[in-house]
């Protein structure tokens, strides 16, 4: 070995970090959901007026996926992130201290600004701080938690409305963001080799990690790189990718009550299978052996989301034909690691920057998607299988999407073009 003692594995510790940040980023974005009803109830807010609220977090949250990225890579994780984190929580606890229609607009619209930055900060954090092979791994762990957090929240979020009511429910899932940016603050570097915990050996390991995102005299303008063939294609595959997950989380209880003739409970029981499905998708992308190509993974599993939603519509019985649905998620999410760890192999030093883009169109997509699902059941009177062909194009474009996507080939040409010094060291393990 090449140190004088074992690596330490402090980066791991990074990976529980970003993990935590994740799935609480997603049960404060969800509680609102179950806290509809009461607070629709106690503001007299009608359903339209409701809308526009639940609105002002997706349109504020693609706005500034962007400017987000930009200071995370400018200003470092650690700033950033715990800067957001501590503004988010607030407009969380504020969230209960809501008056009427306006205040709580205000109030989203800040929460979604806040919450547009985790994901590409998490995102760039994880490429300091692991090294290539283990990135992708930390990927699936991330969004296989994600996936998993977002099915347990609304359980979670109704019995704290129970408990606390609903004012108080957000001020005690503010109060969690509070303890995860304590522990950031005083826990975390951005850079692994000033942390003390690090020895020579782990930085070592890391030290390609630091090559790919530092940033460097004679790079290309960030605006310059996010009008590249490969970031518009990343997008574009994501943004398909995304028409298709918001049926799950939009669309899909309505299609199981109407479509189907589900009950209520049913219809929600039955729903949560995509979610719980496509946490098992990234999670087997992170146990994938190293030696499979992530190009040829991502298409095969687009190809067989669109394979899997055709024959969706084929199976009359609900059960088989939501087992389908759930394999189809599954499929597509095998897909997220890949895409996430391909904007660090892309963005290098503006990794947050390329993932800022692929998320702000994936979030479009959220708008998109649900607006176009409502028009085609409108107008061919409620037929959903339409609805699900339309996704399984998305899913098909996406597939071939990865045939012209090569992150690899991008992190290369990169790597070149500033002399090889980071082609020398990237990816490279201690050798016994």
């Amino acid at each position: 070995m090449r140190g004088s003692a074992a690596p330490t594995r402090i980066r791991y510790s990074v990976v529980a970090l970003a993990i935590g940040l994740a799935v609480l980023s997603y049960m404060q974005r969800v509680a609102i959901s179950q806290a509809a009803g009461p607070i629709s109830n106690d503001l007299h807010i009608p359903k339209t007026q409701m809308g526009l609220i639940f609105g002002a977090f997706g349109l504020s949250y693609a706005l500034f996926e962007i400017p987000m990225g930009l200071l995370g890579d400018r200003l470092g994780v650690k700033r950033v992130l715990a800067q957001i984190v501590l503004a988010w929580s607030a407009c969380t606890a504020l969230t209960g201290a809501a008056w009427n229609v306006p205040s709580l607009y205000v109030i989203r619209f800040l929460f979604g600004a806040g919450e547009a930055g985790c994901f590409p900060n998490l995102t760039r954090m994880l490429s300091a701080w692991l090294p290539a092979r283990e990135r992708v791994t930390a990927q699936s762990l991330m969004w296989a938690f994600t996936r998993w957090g977002g099915a347990a929240t609304p359980p979670l979020a109704l019995l704290c409305i129970t408990w606390f009511g609903w004012r108080w429910a957000f001020v005690a899932f503010a109060a969690l963001g509070l303890v995860w940016c304590c522990v950031f603050l005083i826990w975390f570097k951005d850079d692994p080799a000033q942390h003390p915990a690090v020895n020579a050996a782990e930085r070592e390991i890391l030290e390609a990690s630091r090559v790919l995102t530092t940033h460097r005299g004679g790079q290309r303008h960030w605006l310059s790189l996010l009008l590249t063939r490969q970031v518009s294609v990343l997008v574009a595959q994501y943004f398909c990718f995304s028409y298709v997950w918001y049926f799950y989380i939009t669309w899909l209880p309505t299609y199981l009550r109407e479509g189907r003739g589900q009950s209520p409970a049913r219809a929600a029981a039955l729903a949560v299978l995509p979610l719980l499905f496509g946490g098992f998708g990234s999670l087997a992308t992170g146990l994938a052996p190293t030696r499979l190509s992530r190009r040829a993974i991502a298409f095969c599993g687009f190809l067989s989301t669109a394979v899997l939603l055709l024959v969706f519509t084929r199976i009359q019985s609900v059960v088989p034909a939501m087992l389908a649905m759930g394999l189809a998620s599954f499929s597509s999410d095998l897909t997220m690691p890949i895409s996430w760890d391909a904007c660090v192999e892309i963005g290098g030093p503006y990794t947050a920057t390329v993932a800022a883009a692929m998320n702000m169109l994936g979030n479009l997509a959220g708008f998109v998607a649900p607006v176009v699902g409502g028009v085609i059941l409108q107008r061919t009177g409620g037929n959903w299988n339409v609805l699900i062909y339309t996704m399984a194009v998305a899913a098909t474009i996406s597939a071939v999407c990865w045939l012209y996507l090569d992150p690899e080939a991008s992190r290369r040409q990169r790597e070149l073009s500033l002399g090889g010094a980071a082609a020398q060291l990237h990816g490279e393990a201690p050798t016994p």
